[in-house]
């Protein structure tokens, strides 16, 4: 083949040149802005009815604890309250039946403590947000009884109590039967222990008679406390400084026997004891 006229490789020497040059001069591309962060699921504060989607639960339909939901605090050191029971995994202490979980406080020696009972957490299992907790159940009575449902800070041990927080959405003394506590705790440290709560109570009888539904409502910046359905508190980011309870939290369940809260029993308390649970659940709006 013969070789292109000069006319041609010439022209085509200076386009090659003048792309190079528009290559070498040509602006880099502007970055993408930084995507958003994903918006926090069930931030929003809605109505107690519209959390309808049940996203965990233990119906505590089986014939055991559940492992896979459950873990156990163990031991008598007295938890910070002088309390006086000795906390254990023993069926005598924690069991499933009947559609109930049952935690049940016996005056039984153990561990150098007077008292048997035992303490049950979802602990690196599972730990909830933003969206509505709920718990049914019935709660013992008498003297130097304790029973909660309450929940502490997933970052408990890399920031310790109460800098992680505490949630205490249902604390009962045992001889006040028909009257409950909820209260928050919060503090950069055991120095700086600050708390925040209220108390409600039924309008007759107490809560040993029958089953209520215990529930926080946690949105961003803001828990709202209810009883069978009916609101009765709420605790805003304006009550705390700093404020964790935006992080997500576990579940405990217990009863304590003595303690700087509720005083010893006494000859007036009978023993076994029982808080029965109907269920746990965790709902979020869709």
């Amino acid at each position: 083949m013969r070789n292109p006229p000069f006319r041609h490789r010439w022209a085509g020497a200076v386009f090659g040149l003048a792309l190079a040059a528009c290559t070498a001069h040509k602006p880099a591309p502007s970055p993408l802005p930084p995507a958003p962060p994903p918006a926090d699921a069930n931030a929003e504060a809605r109505d107690y009815r519209q959390y309808t989607e049940l996203v965990w639960s233990d119906e505590f339909d089986g014939t055991a604890v559940d492992p896979a939901k459950w873990g156990y605090d163990l031991g008598g050191s007295g938890w910070g309250n002088r309390e006086l029971e000795f906390y254990t995994s023993s069926p005598e202490n924690a069991f499933v039946g009947g559609g109930h979980l049952t935690i049940q406080a016996r005056h039984q020696a153990q561990g150098g403590r007077a008292y048997t009972s035992a303490r049950l957490l979802t602990k690196g299992k599972q730990s909830f947000r933003f969206g509505r907790l709920d718990v049914r159940a019935r709660l013992p009575r008498g003297q130097g009884l304790w029973p909660a449902f309450w929940l502490l800070g997933d970052d408990i041990d890399q920031h310790s109590w109460p800098a992680c927080g505490e949630i205490d959405v249902m604390e009962l003394r045992g001889q006040e039967p028909g009257k409950m506590l909820s209260t928050l705790h919060f503090g950069t440290s055991g120095a700086d222990h600050r708390y925040q709560g209220t108390s409600t109570a039924l309008a007759s009888g107490s809560f040993a008679d029958d089953f209520h539904l215990f529930s926080v409502v946690r949105s961003r910046d803001q828990l709202r406390f209810f009883l069978d359905g009916r609101p009765y508190y709420t605790f805003t980011a304006a009550d705390a400084a700093p404020y964790p309870f935006n992080n997500p939290f576990f579940v405990v369940l217990n009863v304590a026997v003595g303690g700087d809260f509720v005083g010893s029993p006494d000859a007036t308390t009978a023993f076994p004891q029982q808080m029965q649970v109907d269920y746990v659940r965790y709902y979020q709006y869709k």
